[in-house]
């Protein structure tokens, strides 16, 4: 079971929008170093949306060779086409990813029993073990507690990214499921409860810019040191809410930009955070010790 601070990370881009392996990595090796738990490659935050199934093949390569076993990737690999999914979740296992992250259908918005159809016949197609992710406010598609619990059941469908910020779904869907099915918080701002409340980990934006720190915080929740974890918490918040002032990832790659960690690319239709945020956003990093005074 994958735990702790796992880094939903940004795809670094050249101004034109290619991609940038390059800084991709540097800012690999600068998680490492920083005590990141393991990596989201090409999740919704890596702007999957906007790349080319081949890109992404590039990108989870990349990342595995990069990362070298030191700690988990996972590859986003989630699709609203059910045949997309099985191909990207397909490359992905090829590549060595060591579990693949999908996002629900989003646009076509299927009923629950077209989730438990989706996902069952990703899992049938492809044995590497796989998390669900459910964000309804980006996907306008909710998959409900139990439906997640159905698909628990099937062997390699092993967590869920549970990203709704309602910490009563997370705990229901951790009583329908049981212990041996991880659940992941998806919402920065509630990850900590989250985790406290059983949690075994967050799946973090967050953790692109502050990664030791978000590191830290799951490390003291999980050990059940809630004071100590709640103390960190207390710093990065601004963060949790500020990395959101428009639609991720437009702030966190501007603060990845500002922090030189990666260059200023980010694919349309995204562009880069509007002007009137920027000294908002750089207070927050300097007052989070994201950017050291």
């Amino acid at each position: 079971m994958i735990k702790g601070s796992i880094v939903a990370i940004a795809t670094p881009m050249h101004e034109d929008g290619s991609l940038d392996l390059v800084a991709l990595s540097s800012l690999l090796q600068w998680h490492v170093e920083k005590g990141t738990d393991g990596i989201v490659a090409v999740g919704t935050t890596g702007e999957s949306p906007t790349l080319s199934v081949e890109e992404d093949c590039t990108v989870i390569s990349h990342v595995v060779q990069e990362i070298n076993g030191r700690v988990p990737v996972i590859a986003g690999t989630g699709a609203n086409s059910t045949t997309e999914a099985i191909e990207l979740t397909k490359a992905a296992k090829k590549a060595g990813a060591d579990a693949c992250l999908l996002v629900t259908p989003y646009y076509n918005k299927p009923n629950q029993r077209g989730l438990v159809a989706h996902y069952t016949k990703i899992a049938e197609s492809v044995d590497i073990p796989q998390i669900l992710y459910n964000v309804p406010s980006r996907t306008a598609c909710d998959m409900l507690p139990d439906t997640i619990q159905i698909l628990s059941e099937v062997p390699n469908i092993v967590g869920v990214k549970e990203a709704t910020g309602d910490i009563g779904r997370g705990k229901e869907v951790m009583q329908l499921c049981g212990d041996d099915f991880a659940v992941y918080s998806g919402d920065d701002a509630t990850s900590l409860e989250l985790i406290l409340a059983g949690a075994v980990g967050t799946i973090s934006v967050t953790a692109n810019v502050a990664p030791d720190q978000v590191h830290e915080m799951c490390r003291l929740a999980m050990a059940g040191e809630n004071e100590a974890a709640g103390k960190i918490n207390d710093k990065i918040a601004c963060l949790h809410e500020l990395l959101f002032l428009e639609a991720n990832p437009m702030p966190v790659k501007w603060a990845l930009k500002e922090m030189g960690l990666i260059g200023p690319g980010i694919r349309l239709p995204m562009v880069e955070l509007d002007a009137m945020y920027h000294e908002q956003l750089q207070q927050a990093l300097h007052a989070s010790g994201a950017i050291q005074d």
